[in-house]
C-alpha cells in the first residue's frame, strides 16, 4: 500500500529538479523539415583513410617508421570552409547585436542555413542576391510546462503537448569592411482568446524578443570557432548610450544617429525587419529602403478564418497588400547619419506618417 505514495514522491521530486534550471531552446517546425540533400554542383565526400595503415611495397605488413614516412609524403587535408581560430566577435548598439565574421558571404551562407536547420526551423526564404534569409514559424518545445503527467508518459503523450507562442527569425548579411556581417532578427506570434466565452482563438503579434536573438548569435558564434566562454563574455558587454534621437528638419522630423552612413545603413535595415515592414526594394547608393508596413493586427482581424498558417504569414509581402510604398532615406550628415521618411513620390511623407514611423525606429535603434 506504501508503493504509490512512494512513487508518486520520487516522481514529483524528478520533476522539480528543472525547476531551477536556465532557460532552453528547443524549437519544433509546424512543417517537416526537408530532406537534405547534396546538391549537383558539389562531388560526394571520399572516404577518410586517415586512419588505415597501408601496405609497405606489397609486403602485406607495415612499420610504424615506414608508415610515418608515407604520411609526411602525403599532401595536407584540403582546408576548412572556414577558419576554426576565434575570427568572428559581436557588435552592439542599444539593443541591437550582431556579428562580424572574418570571412565572405559566400562562405558564411551555407553555415547559416545548416545553424538554422539544426536549431529546428526550416528555411522558407532565401534570397543571396539581397542578404537575406527567412525561416518558417516554429515553437519552442522546451516553454512546455514539465508536469508530472508528461514527465511520467514522455514521448507517448508528447505530440498532444502546444505552446500558444511561435517564432521566426529573419537573418540579413551584409558585407562590410572588416568582414561579413550579420544581423538577427526576431518575430513573435501569440495565441489568445478572442471571445469572452474562451470558445475560439487568434494570434496576435508579441513584441520582439532581443535577448532571444542574441541566444542565437551566441549559438551561431560558436559555429564559426569562437570559444562557448568568450562568446558569453561578449554578449555581456554594457549597455552604450543613447545613439539616435528624433530631430526637426526643413522637411518636417528624421533620426539623427551618432554613425556613419556605412553603420547606420545596416541598423537601419536591422529596426526595419524588427517592426514589420516589407522591404521591397533597398538602393545602398543612393540611401533608399522601398517599403511597405504589413500592420499584423489589420492582417489578422481580416483573416481569422483562415487558420493559423494565414494568420503568422503577417510577416510577408503580400501582392493585396494595400498600404502605400514609403521611402526610408539613410543620408549622411557630416560625421553622423539622418533617416528620413518620403512617399513612393520622393517627398516628405505626411507629418503623421513620419512621426509613427520615426517612433517606431527610434525605438529600435537609440
Amino acid at each position: 500500500m506504501r508503493l504509490l505514495p512512494l512513487f508518486l514522491m520520487l516522481t514529483l521530486a524528478a520533476s522539480g529538479c528543472g525547476i531551477t534550471e536556465s532557460k532552453k531552446i528547443n524549437y519544433k517546425s509546424a512543417e517537416k523539415l526537408p530532406t537534405l540533400e547534396v546538391p549537383p554542383d558539389l562531388v560526394a565526400p571520399t572516404a577518410d583513410n586517415r586512419y588505415a595503415i597501408p601496405d609497405t611495397e606489397g609486403s602485406g605488413s607495415a612499420t610504424l617508421s615506414a608508415y610515418s614516412q608515407e604520411r609526411k609524403a602525403e599532401p595536407s587535408a584540403a582546408p576548412a570552409l572556414l577558419p576554426t581560430q576565434e575570427k568572428a566577435r559581436i557588435e552592439r548598439a542599444g539593443s541591437q547585436r550582431w556579428l562580424v565574421v572574418q570571412a565572405t558571404p559566400q562562405q558564411v551562407w551555407p553555415v547559416i542555413k545548416d545553424f538554422w536547420q539544426e536549431t529546428g526551423f526550416i528555411v522558407n526564404l532565401e534570397s543571396p542576391e539581397t542578404g537575406l534569409m527567412e525561416t518558417d514559424w516554429a515553437e519552442n518545445r522546451a516553454n512546455i510546462p514539465q508536469d508530472v503527467i508528461r514527465r511520467t508518459l514522455g514521448k507517448v503523450l508528447d505530440g498532444l503537448y502546444s505552446t500558444a507562442e511561435r517564432d521566426k527569425f529573419r537573418t540579413r548579411i551584409e558585407a562590410g569592411k572588416e568582414g561579413t556581417e550579420i544581423y538577427i532578427s526576431h518575430r513573435g506570434m501569440m495565441e489568445v482568446y478572442a471571445t469572452e466565452g474562451k470558445d475560439k482563438t487568434v494570434w496576435q503579434p508579441r513584441p520582439a524578443d532581443p535577448e532571444l536573438e542574441a541566444e542565437m548569435l551566441r549559438r551561431l558564434m560558436l559555429r564559426f570557432g569562437v570559444q562557448e566562454a568568450k562568446a558569453e563574455a561578449m554578449l555581456a558587454k554594457q549597455q552604450v548610450p543613447e545613439q539616435a534621437r528624433i530631430v526637426k528638419d526643413a522637411g518636417g522630423q528624421v533620426l539623427e544617429m551618432d554613425e556613419n552612413f556605412d553603420r547606420a545603413w545596416r541598423r537601419v535595415g536591422l529596426a526595419l525587419d524588427r517592426v514589420g515592414f516589407a522591404v521591397e526594394d533597398r538602393d545602398r547608393s543612393k540611401g533608399v529602403y522601398f517599403v511597405r508596413y504589413i500592420d499584423p493586427g489589420i492582417d489578422n482581424a481580416s483573416k481569422r478564418d483562415e487558420g493559423l498558417l494565414s494568420g503568422l504569414a503577417f510577416w510577408r509581402s503580400k501582392k493585396d497588400q494595400t498600404s502605400p510604398q514609403l521611402q526610408i532615406v539613410v543620408s549622411e550628415a557630416g560625421d553622423k547619419s539622418r533617416v528620413g521618411v518620403s512617399g513612393a513620390d520622393g517627398k516628405p511623407a505626411e507629418a503623421n506618417t513620419q512621426t509613427r514611423i520615426l517612433n517606431l525606429l527610434h525605438k529600435e535603434l537609440k
